[in-house]
């Protein structure tokens, strides 16, 4: 059966991007990974290389890009590239840290949205992840926070006239609190798990809004709230 649907996943080699990989192609979609490796499951691969300045990151993605698509329209642009790295402002590895933070979420997010604005549909979906924590004060991760807030303030601008994205789509950013990854349970053995969320949630939440249903309002931030197992969405 012909696929049906496009979808990017960038960041598709890591622990949510091979989740979202793996069932956007169980169900029919034509997927595309762009990440720093290879997902072996996607239909087709964008390896980053350009790690270094920002400028000629967006150069090369925006390239292969759009030879991989070669003038096909994505249906759902999904940005979960991103990590993790602590550090208040006495620590030693501050700056190094909120580096590595802005490239691995603001960059990533930025170039998503540059690629929504040349390949998504009319009424596609732009995904990109924030935070839930960086609502707030984050005084232990402190580059985190700031590079998470800048992912909010980048999807609200994108849910505004004039944002430059195609007609009737959706920007939108999910805000987690911990996501129930491999790593996160290696080096968080002792959490508790049941307020975590599973990346099968996540998964499927985003193939719904990526065919177009129960989708909030572009520009929205949605938290993913779990306790007991259970995931509530708090949009804003």
């Amino acid at each position: 059966m012909a696929a049906t649907a496009r979808v990017l996943v960038y960041g598709g080699k890591g622990a949510l991007g091979s989740q979202l990989v793996n069932f956007f192609e169980a169900k029919n979609w034509w997927v595309l990974s762009a990440d720093l490796a290879p997902n072996e499951q996607a239909d087709a691969n964008i390896i980053i290389s350009e790690l270094n300045a920002w400028t000629q990151q967006s150069e090369e993605v925006y390239s292969k890009v759009e030879d991989a698509l070669a003038g096909e329209k994505l249906n759902a642009i999904l940005c979960v590239a991103g990590g993790w790295a602590g550090g208040s402002a006495k620590s030693k590895d501050l700056v190094k840290n909120a580096d590595l933070m802005f490239k691995q979420s603001c960059w990533t997010s930025t170039i998503s949205a540059g690629l929504a604005a040349r390949h998504l549909k009319e009424g596609g979906l732009l995904q990109l992840t924030g935070a839930s924590p960086a609502l707030d004060g984050t005084p232990g991760m402190m580059g985190y926070g700031m590079a998470k807030a800048a992912v909010h303030q980048l999807t609200k601008g994108l849910g505004m006239e004039n944002s430059g994205l195609p007609a009737g789509s959706t920007a939108v950013a999910i805000l987690p609190v911990t996501l129930d990854t491999p790593m996160n349970r290696k080096f968080m053995a002792n959490a508790d798990f049941s307020s975590w969320t599973t990346l099968e949630y996540v998964a499927e939440l985003l193939f719904k809004w990526s065919q177009g249903e129960e989708r909030p309002a572009s520009g929205s931030l949605v938290q993913l709230i779990t306790k007991a197992g259970n995931t509530e969405l708090v949009v804003s």
